[in-house]
């Protein structure tokens, strides 16, 4: 029987028995609503998510009163960049973001490109990070927030998102940063790193999906955001609507289990991806890493097989859960806009698989998945007259191919 192997947990991840274990009791008898201030089930909520606040805050060195609950990071990153532009429009007209940035910042601030705003969108080094020097030179009197992820969600690279904050400090602008993917996984500190605004997810760290955070500054700067969605006022009037009390729970606990655990796990989740990328390279040629080779994320490898169509790897792989690309825009047959920005050529592109590796993965099933990448890469290639004719010493790229 086919072994199962998840290795997508950049795009989810499995929820954590104890984080369904403290939700439990807020989906059956403890069902109130935390906006009711009349009786016990409405308090019995509240408290537990101004406690969810707590944690989640305690993760970053955040006061909890600066944690704002959503829908998750897209609604988040939405409030973000949508919510600053509006709030902050006298002072300017220009956002600045990078080409590599997650669609659910990239189409907001398309968006806003519409309503007459200016988006600059910074290029990307090889290795897929901006340049500090660039981005100093992009900020004018006209601008109002830098947008800058801090660990890409396709190839891990991490942003130096603290000397980002503190050039936006030194420039009076407002610094956003989608944490999404490093939440819980990679050290962050609001104050120190000069961050006004930072979105985040449960369901990347264990916990449920469909409930999100943003922390959003009180002082020094206080900054405030446009609503977009209008109603009843809730979250510092930054995000109506009935708060999603057991999702909550389930993000404040995924928080804590990630605080206690961080030293430890990260280190593990580390050499698990090194194991794994070392076990396929060692074995195979003409595989390519895509990404910062050490200034990225714990969890992420993405990898170009040359001569191999990425599509066709992943079925050969029966069993194992990778991905071609980011899980948000998987379906689209253009090769990743993410990759385009590295100066990736569209066949190596189209060549890419992401693994991404998780809690609760073990070096057995690294070693498994290994086996499984290597046999199959070399099947597809036996199969490849390109790849013969490139081991023969044809440079490909003079030939020229009859019409």
């Amino acid at each position: 029987m086919t072994q199962r192997v998840y290795l997508d947990n950049n795009a989810t991840t499995p929820l954590d028995p104890l984080v369904l274990e403290a939700m439990m009791p807020y989906l059956t008898e403890k069902f109130g609503n935390a906006a009711s201030r009349s009786h016990s089930f409405g308090w019995e909520a509240e408290k537990a998510v101004e406690q969810a606040r707590e944690q989640v805050a305690g993760l970053i060195n955040a006061d909890p009163r600066e944690i704002i609950f959503t829908s998750g990071a897209t609604e988040g990153n939405n409030i973000a960049v949508k919510g600053l532009a509006a709030m902050y429009a006298e002072r300017g007209r220009q956002i600045i973001t990078q080409r590599t940035e997650h669609k659910a910042v990239v189409d907001p601030c398309r968006f806003l490109e519409q309503q007459g705003y200016r988006v600059t969108f910074l290029g990307v080094d090889k290795h897929g990070r901006v340049d500090l020097k660039e981005l100093a030179d992009a900020i004018t009197d006209e601008t109002i927030v830098v947008s800058i992820m801090h660990g890409n969600n396709e190839i891990g690279t991490l942003q130096p998102i603290g000397e980002i904050g503190r050039l936006c400090a030194e420039r009076g602008v407002l610094f956003h940063t989608d944490a999404v993917q490093t939440f819980g996984k990679v050290p962050i500190d609001v104050a120190d790193m000069n961050i006004h605004v930072l979105t985040l997810s449960a369901h990347k760290i264990y916990g449920p999906k469909g409930v999100g955070a943003m922390y959003v500054r009180r002082r020094n700067p206080r900054v405030r955001c446009e609503p977009v969605l209008h109603g009843g006022g809730h979250e510092r009037g930054m995000r109506s609507g009935t708060l999603n009390v057991p999702g909550i729970v389930g993000l404040g606990k995924a928080a804590e289990l990630c605080r206690q655990q961080m030293d430890s796990e990260t280190p593990r989740l580390t050499t698990l991806r090194d194991r794994l990328q070392q076990g396929i390279t060692s074995q195979l040629d003409e595989v390519f890493l895509n990404g910062h080779p050490s200034e990225r994320t714990p969890t992420t490898v993405n990898l170009s097989f040359a001569y191999v169509e990425g599509e066709s790897l992943m079925m050969s792989m029966k069993g194992v859960a990778v991905s071609s690309g980011s899980a948000c825009t998987s379906a689209s047959l253009e090769p990743s806009y993410v990759l385009r920005a590295l100066g990736v050529g569209d066949e190596l592109a189209h060549s890419s698989i992401r693994f991404s590796v998780g809690r609760f993965n073990t070096a057995d099933e690294i070693d498994y998945v290994v086996s499984e990448v290597v046999a199959a890469v070399k099947k597809l290639r036996a199969m490849s007259p390109l790849y013969e004719l490139a081991r023969d010493g044809v440079d490909l790229r003079k030939v020229e191919w009859a019409q």
